[in-house]
């Protein structure tokens, strides 16, 4: 039975399974930036997140990739604070 091998440029299992965090973590902060009340604030973040994300899309160090995924979860984190502050 011959080996199956995976086609060139395929992801391999890790590699799928952090683009899939990372891919979570920007739909969550798109998701929390839509809470935001002002219209220029929530412009200025959308876009924020997206340079970010575009701007780190070609790093392929598993250890960096990890600190920028805990970063933003921070940073996510903070913002959802700062958004639950300004209801109450």
């Amino acid at each position: 039975m011959a080996a199956r091998r995976l086609p060139p440029g395929a992801l391999s299992l890790r590699q799928f399974l952090r683009r899939q965090q990372v891919l979570q973590l920007y739909r969550k902060i798109l998701r929390a930036i839509r809470e935001v009340p002002e219209e220029g604030d929530r412009r200025y973040l959308k876009d924020w997140a997206r340079g970010e994300f575009r701007r780190n899309k070609d790093a392929t160090e598993e250890d960096a990739i990890k600190m920028m995924i805990t970063q933003g979860h921070m940073q996510l984190q903070e913002l959802q604070r700062t958004l639950k502050l300004a209801k109450s």
